[in-house]
């Protein structure tokens, strides 16, 4: 004697969990777009190098620092990002967050004009700090003209 029905096993993929996952993932993206072109303006040096991928940023808030052609700190998350900030600021505000979130990316942003020697001194504060895996932003090589 058979008890009911036999089920048989359905062969099709649920896509609808896919469809929700793509639709977050679409609204942090138009979300965290405009957030990346905040901050002071700095002539950026012109390099070939592969853009950045957003979707590692998509969830953790977004440090910059950047040096302006006098050698200027600025950070963007803080009181106020228009205001150029000393050595001892950037340590401590980098620290807070980073111990906040371990995972926060932190870029540099260094003006083309600025001495190495400044971009490299911004690079040890954000490490003493704990930054890790910190990333240089560039302005993309413009192609020459036919």
């Amino acid at each position: 004697m058979k008890r009911g029905k036999s089920r048989r096993l359905m062969g099709e993929m649920n896509v609808v969990p896919y469809i929700d996952v793509m639709l977050v993932l679409l609204i942090i993206f138009m979300i965290t777009a405009p957030m990346l072109q905040q901050g002071i303006t700095v002539e950026l040096p012109e390099v070939d190098a592969a853009p950045l991928d957003v979707s590692e940023m998509q969830e953790n808030e977004l440090l910059i620092l950047s040096i302006d052609s006098d050698g200027n700190f600025y950070l963007n998350l803080g009181e106020d990002p228009e205001a150029p900030v000393n050595d001892d600021n950037v340590l401590t505000t980098t620290a807070a967050i980073i111990r906040r979130n371990p995972e926060t990316p932190v870029l540099i942003k260094g003006d083309e004009r600025v001495n190495w020697g400044r971009v490299a001194y911004g690079l040890a504060l954000l490490q003493r700090a704990g930054a890790t895996g910190i990333g240089i932003l560039t302005d993309p090589i413009e192609p020459d003209p036919i």
